[in-house]
């Protein structure tokens, strides 16, 4: 038995997440018995979506429930196994993030080898990607730019939080696809890393006023929105957006912690006139398309043709305030805590 530190859901948030919310805990974690694995978590992700898990609403997940360890993807070696095709040494996939350790059945994991390919053998490569632009946030960018925004080549796409582990991907495979890329971000800094990754028009929206900014890139409008901030963002598309323009709606994350109901867009009656799509998706439900993913994907990082930022927080205890970091800006690319 060796035991193990787990980050608890200590309370429901009330606007943006603080300490408070949350418990530190040690835990012993059982060896594992036969058919069973025990993991040692490497890295770690928080995502904006796990804010809307600490409410006690029905949602496409189900809630954090007070007083248990939070959950999100991870990556892991195995220690110890007792059940076939896992030895020592692998690393794999799971759900049981906010974790150090853990002991489960080899159902509850992903062999890396399996779910990545040959991703894993791409020189250069840290493991923390498959978290990130390998991972769930890659793919979300993949299905959401390609099934929902449906690019063509000499289109326009706006991107907001496009310093993001999302946003950064779509911009580059929007770029890929032949088309020109206006991207939103926090900082300078931000809009200097987008440009050295191809984005044509970079733009802080800390500078004043973002319509008049996404005109002057935009002058002809927008043909693809891929919507990571909602808000004040949302109604700018819709403003620039062609006639027949797709929105893909990522998410909102400018309304997570709002304790109100935020009004909707003012101008959403723009989106009769110019014959508007607005699709929300989930990524979940595009799972049939790992594999095409994962194929792309493989593709364009050995050509140099996707590239990646990564902010690192080491240790379990920094979990809090790497996922209260993604509300503030913190990160630029994904977020991952370093266990």
């Amino acid at each position: 038995m060796i035991t193990s530190t787990e980050i608890r859901l200590k309370s429901r948030p009330v606007g943006v997440p603080t300490a408070a919310n949350f418990d530190v805990a040690t835990v012993d974690v059982p060896a594992p018995g036969a058919g069973e694995v025990l993991v040692r978590n490497r890295y770690m992700s928080v995502d904006p979506y796990m804010r809307g898990r600490m409410y006690d609403r029905p949602s496409y997940v189900p809630p954090f429930q007070i007083g248990e360890a939070l959950q999100g993807h991870a990556v892991g070696e195995i220690v110890e196994s007792h059940a076939e095709g896992f030895a020592p040494g692998d690393l794999v996939s799971s759900m049981f993030g906010w974790r150090e350790a853990f002991t489960v059945a080899p159902a509850n994991l992903a062999a890396m080898p399996d779910l990545f390919g040959k991703l894993p053998h791409v020189p250069g490569i840290n493991p923390s990607a498959f978290i990130g632009v390998l991972g769930m946030p890659g793919l979300t960018a993949y299905v959401g730019l390609l099934e929902i925004g449906q690019p063509k080549a000499g289109d326009t796409v706006f991107v907001s939080g496009g310093a993001g582990a999302v946003g950064s991907v779509v911009a580059q495979i929007a770029k890929i696809k032949g088309c020109t890329v206006v991207a939103s971000a926090g900082s300078a800094e931000k809009c200097d890393w987008l440009r050295s990754v191809g984005v044509d028009h970079a733009i802080n929206y800390k500078d004043g006023n973002l319509l008049a900014q996404v005109q002057a890139a935009a002058p002809k409008g927008i043909d693809v929105y891929f919507d990571n901030v909602g808000g004040e963002h949302l109604e700018v598309a819709i403003e620039v957006a062609r006639q027949g323009a797709r929105l893909a709606e990522c998410g909102m994350i400018s309304q997570y912690n709002d304790t109100a109901p935020a009004p909707g867009p003012r101008n959403i009656i723009m989106v009769v006139g110019k014959s508007l799509k607005i699709q929300g998706f989930i990524v979940s439900n595009f799972g049939h398309l790992r594999a095409q993913f994962v194929a792309d994907m493989a593709g364009w990082i050995a050509e140099g043709r996707i590239r990646w930022e990564e902010t690192v927080m080491d240790g379990i205890a920094q979990a809090p305030a790497a996922f209260a970091g993604l509300f503030d800006g913190t990160n630029t690319g994904k977020m991952v805590v370093k266990l």
